[in-house]
């Protein structure tokens, strides 16, 4: 039985806490340069994380090891060196700007970009 002034009582005014994400055109820009890796043999597995201050997309060369590549989204850095990053396995920022697309280069040379 749950009382009215009981405070263990389940509310309907609690918002769940925010979480931050890639948008569609930032997700089939990540997964271009995904497949294409996939498809060469470089890259075998993905693993995604929304959390409150930042989105994550972590590229695997094998399933049990850490991640080759970290693919970051941190909204909070919009205004100050870009919110996209890409993180090497030693933890290095290997490029990091505004613009996914550019950022996104570090990660597959040969790739033009095309606007």
């Amino acid at each position: 039985m749950v009382h009215a002034n009981d405070r263990s009582a389940p509310t309907s005014t609690a918002k769940p806490a925010p979480m931050v994400a890639f948008d569609r055109r930032e997700l089939t820009l990540i997964l271009a340069v995904y497949g294409r890796k996939v498809s060469a043999g470089d890259w075998r597995d993905y693993a995604m994380d929304f959390l409150r201050e930042r989105a994550v997309f972590s590229i695997y060369a094998r399933v049990s090891e850490r991640p080759l590549f970290l693919i970051e989204k941190t909204p909070k850095l919009r205004n100050r060196q870009g919110q996209f990053s890409v993180t090497n396995q030693q933890g290095r920022i290997l490029k990091r700007g505004h613009d996914l697309g550019q950022v996104l280069r570090v990660l597959d040379p040969q790739l033009v970009l095309i606007r």
